[in-house]
């Protein structure tokens, strides 16, 4: 019988149907979220509110780009500004840095912005408040589902801020810890991020289910393979700041684009900080440290061999499994026999190499591989 933990293509089963995605929508009420469209091209703008008002998005709203158009949109209170990169004098950093300013309390409004941008000003515009990007003809699956994506974060990181608080009002500092319905926030953020690029969502889970795995394989007690279990799911939440544009991008990365990518480690570690519960501090420290390398060449801070924390270079190895044999938008999946040689391949290198050949032990416990008797390298 196969375990929970190990999942592989042509096995997994979408979960729930399309009417129950749609009633998870509404509880959060993205439906009736308020959505800004900004252009001063009539036109594009009028086809950009019509597909989001076919798409069940009723409280769309379309304005002229103008000077004057701040205080009308903070009057507005939008969940989402969709903004002309030629608004305001063809500067539309203006305009995101006055609304930025403007909405001051609460979550800041993402912007989804459109146009013609380089490379160079769209890492700019993501310091002004930019969430992803628009490219343009317009496709009315890909306006929605950005449009969905971004809202959806926005709601579940809106309702995290709301408990929080919550927790401040009714405990004191030393006493505070994270309840079940935090958890279930941010596991749902954390799979609102995966099926971006994982249309089952799936990822995050089997990462912590198989991190559990290893984490039993090595020795580790009981109540860390279960904190694991709870934390590993959490390790690419940083992601909700990188653009789909860069994320789903099919060719290689540019150098800045890459840069940007790699942010997400830090990017989570801040989400998931500062807090005093256990898992939360355990995802932290997950979230950072999941792309160091045994070598000293990963990032964000060149750790090597034993300095990377072990929870780390578990998820390192479950992670990239994962990743390999499950197809993505932009790759095509490898065999497990191809992907076990990639791991043997990457010991001493990138993956710590007891940590390999624990999860290669479990493989073949579960049915998965035959043991392969490999020799060992050296440090």
């Amino acid at each position: 019988m196969r375990p929970a933990g190990i999942l592989v293509n042509g096995v997994d089963s979408i979960r729930g149907s399309a009417l129950e995605a749609f009633r998870a929508l509404d509880e959060l009420g993205i439906q009736t979220a308020k959505v800004l469209i900004i252009t001063p091209r009539e036109d594009t703008g009028r086809l950009i509110h019509s597909m989001l008002r076919l798409a069940g998005f009723g409280r769309t709203e379309l304005a002229a780009a103008g000077a004057d158009l701040v205080l009308p949109s903070v009057e507005y209170h939008p969940d989402l500004v969709i903004l002309d990169a030629g608004s305001v004098g063809g500067d539309a950093f203006v305009l995101m840095e006055q609304l930025r300013a403007r909405t001051g309390n609460g979550a800041p409004v993402p912007v989804l912005l459109f146009g013609e941008l380089t490379t160079a000003a769209k890492v700019r515009a993501l310091t002004f408040g930019a969430k992803d990007f628009l490219g343009e003809p317009f496709d009315h699956v890909d306006v929605t589902a950005r449009v969905q994506n971004l809202l959806e974060s926005r709601r579940l990181l809106e309702r995290l801020a709301t408990q929080s608080r919550y927790m401040e009002e009714r405990f004191s500092a030393r006493n505070r810890e994270l309840d079940e319905t935090q958890i279930e926030i941010l596991e749902r953020l954390a799979s609102a991020v995966e099926r971006r690029d994982d249309e089952t969502g799936e990822h995050a889970r089997r990462v912590g289910e198989n991190a559990a795995l290893l984490a039993r394989e090595l020795g580790l007690p009981q109540e860390e393979v279960e904190l694991l279990r709870r934390a590993a799911p959490l390790h690419d939440v940083g992601k909700v700041a990188i653009p789909d544009a860069i994320l789903l991008k099919p060719e290689r990365l540019t150098l800045e684009e890459y840069e940007l990518m790699k942010s997400h480690t830090q990017i989570g570690a801040r989400l998931l900080g500062g807090g005093q519960a256990i898992l939360l501090n355990l995802a932290e420290q997950i979230a950072l440290t999941h792309h160091e390398r045994w070598d000293g060449k990963g990032y964000p801070m060149a750790l090597r061999k034993w300095t990377i924390p072990v929870p780390g270079r578990i998820v390192a190895v479950v992670d990239t499994f994962d990743a390999i044999t499950h197809d993505r938008p932009y790759k095509a999946s490898i065999s497990i026999y191809e992907a076990v040689e990639e791991l043997e391949r990457l010991k001493w290198i990138q993956f710590d190499p007891d940590a390999v050949d624990a999860f290669l032990r479990v493989l073949e416990r579960e049915g998965y591989i035959r043991r392969r008797r490999v020799a060992h390298g050296t440090a």
